[in-house]
């Protein structure tokens, strides 16, 4: 590994494709770092842009010599084995595949915080999503292996685990245990060490009670959800083919909201769907009335290949999906600041994960995934990486200040 992308001498691109105009920005950067400082070095492109294009980025990008999709990362070595035998069109874009990516080493760069993918691929067809195109199906990875790596994170001084999938809360453990992702998290929650559980992202579908249940037994697992919805319509949920209704989205949210702890509730929501009507985007508005999210990540609707909705009728002009977002995001900002707000004089245990030198601050998150600024009474070398109680002074949309209550 070198320091600067000039030195290197393989060049890999990892790269995503969720949003519209992922593989043009990929292609303008592979003939820009070319001209620019691209001499004598290989050049690969991984990911899901690498998968959705496969062995067009060869034409489109001749200086390209790998081109490997995420469902093909086992077998990445070899690949390398490849390229250093002198070949110049190495390819991995299977995806009939049900290994995991488990790896005996992991390059970890916040040495508190560390992530565990336990499932891979998707099994779901929403209709405006490459996902299935481009991580294959659904592989979990063991829960002996799960729990065997988050007990060597807590031996080397790891505090707070994450666990990942496109669909994480579709874990079901491959092996005779047969553990579902309720009782892997609760087991996740007892690896001595750990003081923080995190998990994304789920699919309503498979957001069972047993979840919440696990999170109410053991403070460990954060309070936390992050639960996307996509549409406050029954009807573009069918249409996106979310396999759940509003009515039985909500029945999820009155889990979290009737449970014995108190959890922050996020989402996801996708505006201007093909055929999403005025009608429809007003039922998104009043969903969000309704829940009182803590916070979400809003998109505009942007066709991608290999998809359902390509298909579709009634596209929304670009115009629409644009005034709804932004109506969305300031119904939304009115919501955060009432309920940020709430939380004035409260206190709430932050893990400190950094110091804003020009604010005097340091930066820390609590448990229900809210940002806490608070100044800290004593001269100290660092607060990173503890836990700490801190009292809130002060809040906005986005963010919450306040001081430290203990003294270190």
């Amino acid at each position: 590994q070198v320091d600067e992308p000039e030195n290197a001498g393989l060049v890999l691109y990892n790269t995503c494709s969720i949003r519209d105009k992922a593989e043009q920005k990929v292609f303008n950067r592979l003939q820009n770092f070319k001209r620019d400082a691209g001499k004598g070095k290989i050049f690969g492109v991984l990911g899901c842009v690498a998968q959705q294009e496969g062995e067009k980025i060869f034409d489109r990008a001749p200086h390209v010599s790998l081109v490997c999709g995420s469902a093909s990362y086992p077998r990445f070595g070899e690949m390398l084995v490849q390229l250093e035998s002198g070949s110049r069109r190495v390819t991995g874009l299977s995806l009939d595949t049900e290994e995991t990516f488990d790896t005996p080493f992991t390059r970890r760069d916040n040495p508190h915080r560390a992530y565990i993918t336990i499932i891979e691929g998707c099994d779901k067809s929403c209709a405006y999503c490459v996902v299935p195109f481009t991580r294959g199906p659904e592989r979990s990875r063991t829960s002996e292996s799960v729990i065997n790596e988050a007990r060597g994170l807590a031996e080397r001084g790891f505090t707070e685990i994450q666990l990942l999938g496109q669909n994480v809360n579709s874990y079901r453990d491959p092996s005779p245990a047969g553990w579902d992702f309720a009782r892997l998290l609760a087991e996740v929650g007892r690896v001595r060490g750990i003081r923080r559980v995190r998990y994304t992202t789920s699919h309503p579908r498979d957001f069972v009670k047993a979840i919440v249940d696990a999170m109410d037994e053991n403070p460990v697992l954060c309070d936390h959800v992050h639960l996307p919805v996509q549409s406050g319509s029954s009807k573009v949920l069918a249409s996106m083919d979310r396999l759940y209704t509003r009515e039985e989205y909500m029945r999820r949210v009155e889990w979290l909201k009737t449970a014995r702890r108190k959890y922050s509730l996020t989402t996801d929501i996708i505006v201007g769907f093909p055929g999403e009507t005025d009608r429809d985007f007003q039922q998104t508005l009043d969903l969000l009335d309704e829940v009182q999210y803590d916070s979400l990540f809003s998109f505009k609707y942007s066709p991608r290949p290999n998809t359902a909705a390509l298909a579709m009728e009634n596209v929304v002009p670009e115009d629409e999906k644009q005034r709804r977002l932004i109506a969305l995001q300031e119904k939304q900002r009115a919501i955060q600041i009432r309920r940020n707000a709430e939380l004035i004089g409260g206190t709430q245990e932050v893990l400190v994960e950094g110091r804003n030198q020009a604010l005097a601050q340091w930066i820390g998150r609590t448990s229900c995934n809210r940002t806490l600024n608070f100044a800290h009474p004593e001269t100290v070398d660092s607060l990173v990486g503890r836990y700490l109680p801190v009292r809130v002074t002060r809040s906005g949309p986005n963010s919450l200040v306040g001081e430290s209550v203990t003294v270190v």
